[in-house]
């Protein structure tokens, strides 16, 4: 009994150690795409237009945290009735602007090429349009601000799209 403790005591949580995080920096989306390719699932991979994003995205925990300390509405993705609230506003939302917005918030970190989000939404293989996901983020996106809430649909050049503030953020589904 006494050995069982021992070896549970001294082993260690592998949350607490250290992981390697590759960071690449290139103006060129080509690159970036052939890095990700050649790369994937080595270890954790962020791709940077340029130091100036980098900085930002370093940036971002620290606002996050003072923001956290202020009150602030989440928005909230209501799936049965189709609409968006933050606080006490409410748009309704078509469903192809529901999709796009439930794909964006399923995984916020992650920025999405236009082919997936046409792929994931539209859901049909092939026609990857990007003047229509654009025509859909540029609605979606003048919703967002009607609602006061602080989530964005941003544009990583070179690459797609991802929801930027989006800690807040949840789908809800009856």
């Amino acid at each position: 009994m006494a050995e069982d403790d021992d070896a549970t005591s001294n082993s260690e949580d592998p949350a607490d150690e250290p992981f390697p995080l590759l960071i690449a920096v290139t103006s060129s989306p080509a690159e970036r795409i052939r890095l990700a390719e050649r790369l994937d699932g080595i270890a954790p991979l962020l791709l940077v237009s340029d130091l100036d994003e980098l900085r930002r995205l370093i940036a971002a925990p620290q606002q996050m945290a003072a923001a956290a300390s202020e009150p602030a509405s989440a928005l909230v993705i209501d799936s049965t009735r189709s609409s968006a609230r933050c606080g006490e506003r409410e748009v309704d939302l078509t469903r192809l602007e529901h999709d796009l917005l439930t794909c964006l918030i399923s995984e916020p970190v992650r920025v999405w090429s236009y082919a997936e989000l046409h792929r994931s939404v539209w859901g049909d293989e092939g026609r990857e349009r990007k003047a229509d996901v654009q025509s859909l983020v540029k609605r979606l996106r003048r919703k967002l601000h009607d609602l006061g809430t602080r989530a964005t649909i941003d544009v990583v050049r070179g690459v797609g799209l991802r929801l930027a503030d989006h800690q807040q953020a949840r789908v809800e589904r009856a």
